[in-house]
């Protein structure tokens, strides 16, 4: 049995002549659209296209089954009209992000989710304590890790590496650390700290160091901040390193290592909303668009 989504998906491949084209008109990451045209070539039994790394082509299996896929991709996407109005949100989107961190990474998209989707109106919130009701009025949360309340779903949306840097000046005049137990000398700004430890890693090292944090707070932007102030060595995830670092304000330190409990930025929603379109929309763009801001420094 071949699935609609497939032929559909198939059509616009061949229409927009790319993977990476049609990953970006249907808002999914490119692995997604792979996957389906190799399931459908599965099914078919035989190559539908040639594949380099400028253009495609269509296989004479892939000529023939076009036109089909064309119509399919037509209806489907007349069917997605006629339901629209049954089945659409009667109320914004209410998304509610972590302030620790998912404000910090959802902010920057919020702009282009509502230029790719213009009929999905947001209710954006960062306040609300967390975790939420599971029955209260919202319809996707942005947090680190996964949900642990049941009847709720969550999507991985990637696990930003978390660096220790800190100002020229600051470096300057306290030494730079050589290794994990020079941290010890060092005034220590941290967003959080699991029984008073640090874990660092470095390859197939490991370190645990019995920390005081002069700074102990759950909010990055405020590390961030007295960081770039020259506080002291920040532990911040690498995103929020990543302009201060280009532009010499910040410095890393210990290059070699990273800590070891990284973040795991999830979005999440409740098993009865997961189905909803403007959900599904909401998530699969995070998914094909936050991983890049969370990916680590080349």
């Amino acid at each position: 049995m071949w699935l609609a989504a497939e032929l559909s998906v198939f059509a616009k491949v061949v229409d927009l002549g790319s993977f990476s084209a049609a990953a970006r008109t249907l808002g999914v990451p490119k692995v997604a659209i792979s996957r389906l045209i190799q399931a459908l070539e599965q099914r078919v039994g035989t190559p539908l296209l040639t594949r380099t790394t400028r253009r495609i082509a269509l296989t004479p299996a892939g000529r023939a089954l076009l036109p089909y896929s064309i119509a399919i991709g037509a209806q489907t996407e007349a069917a997605r009209r006629a339901l629209a109005p049954l089945t659409s949100h009667s109320r914004a989107l209410r998304v509610l992000a972590d302030p620790a961190y998912g404000r910090l990474l959802l902010a920057p998209l919020v702009p282009r989710f509502l230029e790719r989707y213009p009929d999905i109106p947001l209710e954006v919130d960062t306040a609300t304590p967390l975790p939420p009701d599971p029955d209260g009025p919202w319809d996707v949360l942005i947090q680190n890790g996964a949900p642990s309340q049941e009847g709720l779903v969550g999507t991985p949306l990637g696990a930003p590496p978390v660096i220790l840097c800190a100002t020229p000046a600051y470096l300057s005049k306290h030494g730079v650390p050589q290794q994990p137990a020079d941290l010890s000398a060092h005034s220590l700004l941290i967003a959080s700290a699991e029984a008073g430890e640090l874990r660092l890693q470095s390859g197939e090292r490991r370190a645990a160091l019995r920390v005081a944090p002069r700074l102990l707070v759950n909010d990055p932007a405020l590390i961030h901040a007295a960081t770039a102030a020259g506080a002291g060595v920040g532990v911040l995830p690498e995103f929020l390193c990543r302009q201060g670092l280009a532009l010499g304000k910040l410095t890393r330190v210990l290059p070699g290592w990273q800590v070891a409990d990284l973040l795991w930025i999830h979005a999440v929603t409740d098993l009865k909303r997961a189905a909803q379109a403007p959900v599904r929309s909401l998530v699969e763009f995070l998914v094909a668009n936050m991983v890049p801001a969370l990916s680590h420094a080349s």
